[in-house]
């Protein structure tokens, strides 16, 4: 059910590129119940002239590190389950790749369950 998009600056080696991937997505599974096998995805590297952002908003001192993630989920969760789950990948990413705590951004976009079609033209969930 959650759609990832993780947003880096171009350079990333490709282990640390899978270990942010694989890192948000056990924390999905540990804070939102997300059953195996759903996990999808996209990597994208960018310029730094394609990946703006600051480096101090909200008390923050982001590095070329930073990593954008954005979330895709449906509209279930309590603030609770937001919290821990933002908690958890930031833990992750921090122990793997070693990626500090203020170079990991997120944001939650919520949606209804008729709003997911994973193949054949169908609203699975709302079947």
């Amino acid at each position: 059910m959650p759609l990832v998009r993780i947003s880096v600056l171009r350079g990333k080696s490709r282990s640390d590129r899978r270990a942010i991937a694989d890192n948000i997505y056990e924390a999905l599974r540990e804070s939102f119940n997300v059953p195996e096998e759903d996990r999808f995805m996209v990597i994208t590297e960018h310029d730094p002239e394609d990946l703006v952002f600051s480096r101090s908003y909200m008390g923050m001192a982001r590095t070329d590190d930073f990593v954008l993630i954005q979330l895709t989920v449906s509209n279930t969760r309590s603030q609770a389950q937001k919290n821990a789950l933002y908690a958890s990948i930031v833990a992750r990413l921090q122990q793997d790749p070693g990626i500090a705590p203020d170079d990991v951004m997120i944001s939650l976009v919520e949606g209804d369950k008729g709003n997911w079609s994973f193949g054949r033209g169908l609203a699975q969930y709302v079947m």
